[in-house]
């Protein structure tokens, strides 16, 4: 995508108000989402967390195998003050957004995901999704355990994010893949693994 049809983000905080320790100790897995919408700063921190750039080399957030980074991130964003309705696909060097899709993919997530309400209801809908070939290409077999592996490190990060931010998350891994991966349109070969909702 070109930069001029890029969306850049607010940048990234990199200091809080808590520490890990209170951070570990907040983060549950929750199901109810309250209505109110996230912000844009809200969401590029997110972004930032699970899959932000931290390092000169274009080292992230999330340890990767060899530094293949086989992830990749989506928003699905249905109630945000300052991100209008739509699937963005995150771009982690730029720190940008890439809309995807002008639609609220919420319910129809929702529907894929056997009807677990919070992906309807929840602001936003992050995606995770995995190109094993780039792992595989040098580690074989292994390369899809270590891409499954990382989308686990990028969740994680995710998560605790949303608990320093204040916000609830769930993470839900049942869904027909081949349904999620249609609504967003994935390109061949990328493989949707987790569905994050994330709201207040």
């Amino acid at each position: 995508m070109a930069a001029s049809e890029r969306i850049r983000l607010p940048p990234p905080r990199l200091s809080g108000l808590f520490s890990l320790e209170e951070i570990l100790l907040a983060r549950r897995s929750r199901r109810t989402f309250g209505r109110e919408p996230l912000t844009a700063e809200e969401i590029a921190q997110l972004l930032w967390a699970a899959q932000g750039v931290t390092h000169p080399n274009g080292y992230r957030t999330a340890p990767s195998a060899g530094a293949l980074f086989p992830l990749e991130l989506y928003a699905a964003v249905g109630d945000a003050v300052g991100l209008p309705v739509g699937l963005y696909r995150y771009e982690p060097a730029p720190h940008a957004l890439a809309r995807r899709k002008a639609e609220d993919l919420r319910p129809a997530f929702c529907r894929a995901a056997l009807d677990q309400r919070p992906v309807a209801r929840a602001p936003v809908v992050f995606l995770l999704a995995a190109v094993f070939g780039r792992t595989s290409a040098r580690y074989g077999e292994r390369g899809v355990r270590y891409a499954i592996l990382e989308a686990g490190h990028a969740a994680q990060n995710l998560c605790l994010q949303a608990a320093a931010l204040d916000l609830q998350s769930v993470l839900i891994g049942a869904f027909r893949d081949r349904e999620i991966r249609e609504l967003a349109g994935l390109p061949e070969g990328e493989e949707p693994l987790y569905l994050v909702p994330v709201g207040k």
